[in-house]
């Protein structure tokens, strides 16, 4: 009878443990780093999306405005400068890494937001089916970046906090020593904001 109390009351002993230790939060640094993971995955797939349009975008431009060479090459090079970075496996605790990540895709917004500038001068261009459709993606697809880039802040925020914060700084510490503080995004409101399209 002892032994299957005392072999009872461990195993009470346990259950009670690991119910105090998911409930004082042993488990955020690791649900919350997942929730920043998937945050900062949607961010890459909005700027690929947005990458995707600009080649389109960048024929049709040209087939009606060919002497805006200047102003399309700038916008291809940008466009490979964002696409053609290597993304290191760290990129989220390299603060170099993520600092050139957000200034290519900044390059890229402003590149992009002078060639809208500079189609208002061709309305046959804008009144073109296919430049419209594009320009329409072109925008929604902005409207992406900006939230799934305003999610992963929200996700990163928290996650910096619990890292940050007693008993998640020293929950981590124990824990989830190889933990870091992740990265967010800095540059300039000015420059990320999406291009004015008009219409």
């Amino acid at each position: 009878m002892g032994g299957r109390f005392g072999k009872t009351m461990r195993v009470a002993l346990a259950a009670f443990l690991v119910a105090s230790l998911s409930a004082c939060g042993i488990n955020n640094v690791p649900t919350l780093d997942e929730k920043v993971k998937a945050a900062w995955s949607e961010v890459l797939n909005q700027y690929q999306r947005r990458a995707d349009l600009i080649p389109n975008l960048v024929e049709t431009v040209k087939g009606y405005a060919s002497h805006e060479q200047e102003t399309l090459e700038a916008v291809v090079e940008a466009r490979a400068k964002a696409t053609q970075m290597q993304i290191p496996p760290d990129i989220l605790t390299n603060p170099d890494a993520f600092k050139q990540f957000q200034e290519n895709q900044a390059q890229l917004s402003g590149a992009l937001s002078r060639l809208l500038v500079t189609v208002e001068r061709y309305p046959d261009l804008k009144a073109n089916q296919n430049f419209l459709a594009l320009q329409s993606q072109l925008e929604g697809t902005e409207n992406r970046i900006a939230v799934a880039r305003r999610d992963y802040i929200v996700a990163v925020q928290a996650y910096n906090t619990e890292l940050r914060t007693i008993p998640g700084k020293w929950i981590a510490a124990i824990m989830y020593p190889d933990a870091k503080v992740k990265e967010t995004f800095t540059v300039a409101d000015e420059v990320q904001q999406a291009p004015k399209v008009k219409f």
